[in-house]
């Protein structure tokens, strides 16, 4: 049987102990700056190789994907480690983990990730408070799933998260309803300030919950700004030992010039980490 017909078999049965075929640790969990690879998606789109030999010349040894870019998962794991990159995140969407999880899964396996991030919520499924409630029930059973292949499931924030809704805050109906041994939070520092909220509250009231971060920064005027250019104090962030962070990924969704930004970002963040 191949590895996908394993993958799905497995899940079909609903194992209750984990899979055989585990997610390699492939790089540790010592943090150090990552790279969430959308910051540099047209790069990517364009030229793969050339893309992540730029990442690994900038001095990450982290990656985490948004979308493989049209290219097998075993070619990219190649390249992944002629470049001494490790990539132990990638973004999923809701649909194909709703649609066909053993394909993620399959993929994970293959690059050696650690954790499955559902990155975003269209509009249509976050309209009401009852939406972000069966949302939980969705990431607890898709945090099940990926426990019994050894992986770790986690959900992205942005802004909308915290807006006010049917008189609750949907961040919290989803931390609140998360078992917290199966659904982590990749924890975007930028749209947690854009939304409103203080990621210091969040630390506070969940500990431990938050062990990816996206490290983006935000300038005066409440635009995104390369790591060290803006307001956020990251160095004081990551001082702290209530947020169980793991893994903190540089992104800048909207940068002019991607190249300047992640070596900027990363000679910041790197000596922040540092002095933490």
């Amino acid at each position: 049987m191949n590895r996908r017909g394993f993958v799905a078999g497995a899940l079909a049965a609903g194992l209750g102990g984990a899979l055989p075929l585990r997610a390699q640790d492939n790089g540790g969990s010592g943090l150090s700056p990552g790279l969430q690879l959308y910051t540099i998606r047209q790069l990517m789109q364009d030229d793969v190789p050339s893309a992540l030999a730029l990442v690994a010349d900038a001095g990450y040894r982290h990656v985490e994907f948004a979308g493989y870019f049209g290219r097998p998962a075993g070619e990219l794991r190649l390249m992944l480690d002629d470049m001494g990159l490790a990539a132990p995140a990638a973004h999923v969407s809701l649909e194909a983990m709703s649609d066909n999880p053993d394909a993620a899964i399959e993929s994970a396996l293959t690059l050696g990730h650690r954790y499955l991030v559902v990155p975003w919520l269209a509009p249509e499924s976050r309209a009401t408070l009852d939406g972000y409630h069966r949302l939980a029930e969705q990431l607890n059973a898709f945090g099940e799933v990926c426990d019994r292949a050894g992986l770790r499931f986690a959900y992205h924030n942005h802004d909308f998260e915290f807006a006010l809704t049917d008189g609750g805050v949907p961040y919290d109906v989803l931390l609140d309803e998360t078992d917290p041994a199966l659904v982590e939070f990749e924890l975007d520092l930028y749209w947690i300030r854009a939304g409103g909220r203080s990621e210091l509250e969040y630390f506070e009231r969940y500990p431990g919950r938050f062990t990816l971060w996206h490290v983006k920064d935000m300038d005066t005027r409440g635009e995104m700004a390369d790591v060290g250019d803006g307001v956020i104090d990251f160095a004081a962030l990551l001082d702290r030992d209530d947020t169980g962070v793991r893994y903190a990924f540089v992104e800048r969704d909207d940068s002019p010039d991607p190249e300047t930004t992640i070596r900027r970002s990363y000679a910041a963040l790197e000596q922040m980490l540092n002095r933490a």
